[in-house]
């Protein structure tokens, strides 16, 4: 490809209102162009890397028996209305007004599907009938849209995006967890081709649903994820789902109760203070609502609610959590609770209350009186309260102790590339999708799915694949492989040189961007640099006079000059050491 026919161009400064490296680089370099917000163009150099992540995924979705489909973006929305037996949340209520929706013409209630479980179930019961039809993987890569209330980070976060998904339909628990292997493996592959650091760490299901489910984190801190590792054993979970050691804080002996004056203090860091005492002496309460019910969640005042927990305890006891949010104080006052200084002591018999495991690690705690300006000291349980549900609600912390080997978690930073989750029988019963097993019984499909943000792996490359010249694009999935910078080609001997490499290059099958610009020498090694292909090749007055072609590596320091007939195989043997 010649640069001067190339549909975009380089931008020389930083836009002002550019949040993000990868949007900067990508915007500055070419790739794309934003439309609107979480909305891009993908311009030719952006659309070729694209491109090749859409082939390596599909190769090694391929790989492991996928068989690719395509199903529609514009889907009933009384599909995603379907609810469980239980009585849970349906699909729509779970995604909220993140799910786009509209009507057509004759007032049918349509959305655009941000994900396509419902779909391909349906397609599951009409083609699979038996087990002998077992198992079967079918993925798609597709744009998929959501209604995202602040897209940001650049391509981190989009409303509309290029998406691979894939499920898996098996006869039994065995069938599923050797093709959630298979696939964990396969993103592995992915990963791995793409050049990305990344780990894998233990997920919640989130609106997906599900028993388990893995996340594929790269590591970076433009990431929205907290990520929390173990230096001991290497366990790792997403701060949503992190396990961890509760420290004992337990006294002596329980203390009979006493109320005190606290005025102003109405955080536990003030009350800590004023007591001198730690936090971890004190009790945490925070109000909610869930679904019209009053929720008291209480954990040890050293530690933070995780309102993800939170969220999936409450749907466990059945009640809707999607409209999970913070009591207001009209509420508080009817349930008779004195916000700042509430208490799950009293004789509240509708309140709901839900408590974290760390308060059965210690006793005499502070906490509120539930009276203006005053808490009570020595605080037991269950002498002085009730609880209705223990569970682990309290988010993990860095440093905290590891549930597998008493080792210290280590907080990081990342942003997710994949999810894979074991779905069981969720949308088979939904829909009544199921098979004659092989005494010709009537079975439920197990599924799973799988999902890889193509967009987000796009921006992730960026993000981690740069340095403060431009990109270092991995060779697998630059935009062109070579790039050909020629200086000063209105001199005759020049220009020939470069278009005899071009055209060489061109007819050996190698990607080569060819900057034929009548630009300032400057500029061209500004803008290669910027544009971050593997490997540069000039051909100038200087490097002609030094017998041939400047070959230099985007990411070393180091040039040599090869002869001008030797050019294209030395390009040949670089390229397969950068692989």
């Amino acid at each position: 490809m010649r640069y001067s026919q190339l549909l975009g161009g380089t931008l020389r400064e930083r836009a002002h209102d550019v949040e993000s490296t990868n949007l900067d680089l990508l915007t500055r370099g070419g790739f794309v162009r934003q439309l609107t917000s979480g909305v891009y163009s993908m311009l030719p150099l952006g659309e070729r890397v694209m491109r090749k992540l859409t082939e390596i995924v599909r190769t090694e979705m391929e790989r492991i028996g996928g068989q690719e489909v395509s199903m529609p973006v514009l889907q009933p929305r009384e599909i995603w209305e379907v609810r469980p037996q239980s009585g849970k949340a349906s699909r729509a209520e779970g995604y909220g007004p993140v799910l786009f929706s509209l009507h057509d013409r004759r007032e049918r209630e349509l959305v655009l599907g941000p994900t396509h479980e419902e779909i391909c179930t349906l397609l599951a019961q009409e083609f699979i009938r038996s087990y002998r039809d077992l198992p079967r993987l079918v993925f798609q890569i597709q744009r998929k849209f959501r209604d995202e209330p602040r897209a940001r980070g650049g391509l981190l976060r989009l409303r509309e995006f290029l998406m691979k998904d894939l499920y898996s339909f098996d006869a039994d628990e065995e069938g599923l967890n050797a093709n959630f292997e298979l696939v964990r493996e396969a993103y592995c592959r992915i990963f791995a081709r793409c050049g990305l650091d990344f780990i894998v760490v233990e997920a919640d299901s989130g609106a997906i649903g599900g028993k388990e489910s893995l996340e594929f984190i790269a590591l970076t801190e433009a990431g929205e994820d907290t990520i929390l590792r173990c230096t001991g054993c290497g366990y790792a979970a997403n701060v949503e789902k992190a396990e961890f050691v509760r420290l004992e804080r337990v006294s002596a002996e329980e203390r009979a109760l006493e109320e005190v004056y606290t005025p102003d203090c109405k955080s536990i860091s003030d009350l800590a203070a004023f007591l001198s005492i730690s936090e971890g002496e004190t009790m945490k309460v925070v109000c909610y609502s869930a679904g019209g019910q009053l929720v008291m969640a209480v954990v040890r005042g050293d530690l933070d609610i995780n309102e993800i927990k939170l969220t999936n305890v409450i749907t466990k006891r059945g009640l809707n959590a999607t409209d999970l949010r913070l009591a207001t104080g009209e509420e508080l006052e009817r349930a008779g609770i004195v916000a700042g200084y509430a208490s799950p002591l009293g004789e509240n018999k509708a309140l709901l209350i839900i408590a974290d495991h760390s308060l059965r690690s210690g006793n005499n705690l502070v906490a509120g009186a539930n009276r203006a300006e005053y808490h009570l000291k020595n605080v037991n349980y269950p002498r002085d309260f009730r609880v209705d549900t223990w569970a682990d609600i309290a988010s993990a912390y860095e440093g905290a102790v590891c549930v597998r080997c008493g080792g210290s978690l280590h907080a990081l930073r990342g942003c997710e590339l994949g999810h894979i989750f074991k779905l069981g029988t969720i949308y088979s019963d939904l829909f009544n999708a199921t098979f004659l097993d092989a005494e010709g019984r009537t079975q439920p499909l197990i599924m799973a799915s799988y999902g890889i943000g193509i967009s987000r792996l796009l921006a992730c490359i960026v993000e981690q694949q740069h340095d403060a010249r431009g990109l270092t694009w991995p060779l697998a999935v630059a935009p062109y492989t070579v790039s050909l910078v020629g200086i000063d080609l209105e001199k005759e001997e020049i220009d020939r040189a470069a278009e005899q490499l071009y055209a060489d290059l061109c007819a050996a099958g190698v990607e080569v961007l060819f900057d034929d610009r009548r630009e300032s020498a400057g500029i061209k090694f500004n803008d290669a640099d910027l544009l971050g292909l593997p490997l540069r090749a000039v051909v100038s007055k200087r490097s002609l006079k030094q017998g041939g072609v400047e070959l230099k590596a985007r990411t070393s320091q180091a040039s040599r000059i090869v002869s001008l007939s030797e050019a294209l195989n030395e390009i040949q043997q670089v390229l397969m050491q950068l692989l």
